[in-house]
């Protein structure tokens, strides 16, 4: 047995902004993918999977059946018969390996679920997110929903505000075009639970409050603006000031061995880097004007170019 793939994402703009209302935008990428399956003589990973899919079971056997009814006995059934999420997607990398697992779910054991083919109306988008939130909390203790959302649907997903988010397009790939946005492995597992509490007793303090607001959510919601608009010269500035903001004031998410590279982007203008995620490792989010010079710059780092433009 081996259900349809559901893939990774990609929160290019909105990571800790989207809890205070910012501006998101995340799109689906495709490198990496999941699916639930069976196998005769199951791996290790697959004995691991199916032991975590027996706890998620009891927990959504209690969720609130005014938001989502599951087909809980086959599920069981399935899960008991050695059913695991078979994944390409690094866990703890700010790809959204859990949002793709919990995509795969919804899609496979919901009752009246609510699909692709229909007309996606901000009500559905909204009803879809926040069954998936309470989906997705299982794993994270609290959750947007957004990852799984994105993974379901598999297009980009424009975030408004929380309660206002829609379908978009954004603009087309340019294979041939210098500017990109690339990925750096950190080689280290990030958790997220962990940073955003870090992040919920930073909003403590006035002055952090502050500067979510009046730097980290401006040049947000204008880098998301800039970005579908394809005006890259705004997008970039955006972005440099986005970069510093959060060397300024989420170094605790940024791990240490990549300060001074973070710090150095943004010195020569080779790169920028940003949060991909809850950050604390995994992956580094980069936007670069000249892909060329920043693979240079950055040769002793695994580097993946995720879009051309």
């Amino acid at each position: 047995m081996k259900g349809p793939l559901f893939y990774s994402k990609i929160l290019l703009f909105g990571e800790y902004g989207i809890i205070k209302d910012s501006k998101g935008l995340s799109i689906p990428y495709n490198f990496y993918n999941g699916a639930l399956k069976t196998d005769e003589n199951p791996s290790e990973e697959a004995l691991t999977s199916n032991e975590s899919l027996k706890k998620f079971v009891n927990y959504l056997s209690n969720i609130d059946s005014e938001l989502v009814v599951f087909d809980i006995d086959t599920l069981q059934e399935d899960v008991e018969a050695g059913m695991y999420f078979d994944s390409s997607i690094p866990q703890g990398y700010g790809v959204g390996s859990s949002g793709a697992l919990v995509a795969a779910i919804y899609d496979k054991y919901a009752q009246d679920k609510i699909t692709v083919l229909e007309n996606l109306t901000r009500e559905k988008l909204l009803k879809l997110k926040s069954i998936f939130s309470a989906m997705e909390s299982f794993f994270h203790g609290k959750s947007s929903g957004l990852d799984p959302l994105n993974s379901y649907l598999s297009i980009p997903i424009l975030i408004n505000s929380k309660d206002n988010i829609e379908a978009t397009g954004i603009p087309s790939q340019n294979t041939e075009g210098k500017n990109a946005v690339f990925l750096l492995d950190s080689g280290i597992i990030g958790e997220t639970a962990p940073m955003v509490s870090i992040f919920m007793e930073n909003m403590k303090q006035e002055g952090f409050r502050k500067m979510l607001k009046d730097q980290f959510i401006k040049h947000t919601d204008a880098c998301v603006d800039d970005f579908l608009k394809g005006d890259i010269k705004s997008l970039f500035s955006n972005t440099k000031q986005l970069s510093k903001v959060v060397l300024n004031h989420f170094k605790p998410m940024i791990p240490k061995q990549f300060h001074e590279l973070w710090k150095k982007g943004i010195e020569t203008n080779e790169y920028y880097l940003k949060l991909c995620g809850s950050g604390g490792g995994g992956y580094i989010l980069g936007f670069t004007e000249n892909i060329d010079i920043a693979k240079q710059s950055l040769k002793d780092y695994k580097l993946e170019v995720v879009y051309n433009f």
